[in-house]
């Protein structure tokens, strides 16, 4: 494998990760905009992202392989997690 096809891996592994996190926290914003009014998108974008991205590569050690329906709730639960952390936690926004 080469170094382009090692970089198309890894941007596709971590696509659905980005992709989660930027929705996810695009509507948060939407459904709790008062909660969240003070929390910038891109923070929320930045921690949700991070957040499934470290559960896909935790999900990976475990499982020992990418694509488990176990690995994506665990990408969803962690990015949930997440922002509920940063936006949400006792009106800290």
């Amino acid at each position: 494998m080469g170094p382009l096809d090692a970089t198309w891996h890894l941007l596709n592994f971590f696509a659905p990760a980005l992709g989660v996190g930027l929705i996810a926290a695009a509507l948060s914003k939407l459904v709790w905009f008062r909660e969240l009014r003070g929390a910038p998108w891109w923070r929320l974008g930045l921690v949700a992202s991070a957040a499934a991205a470290l559960a896909l590569v935790a999900a990976l050690v475990i499982f020992g392989r990418d694509g488990k329906m176990a690995g994506y709730a665990l990408m969803l639960t962690a990015c949930a997690a997440a922002l509920w952390w940063t936006g949400l936690r006792g009106g800290k926004a």
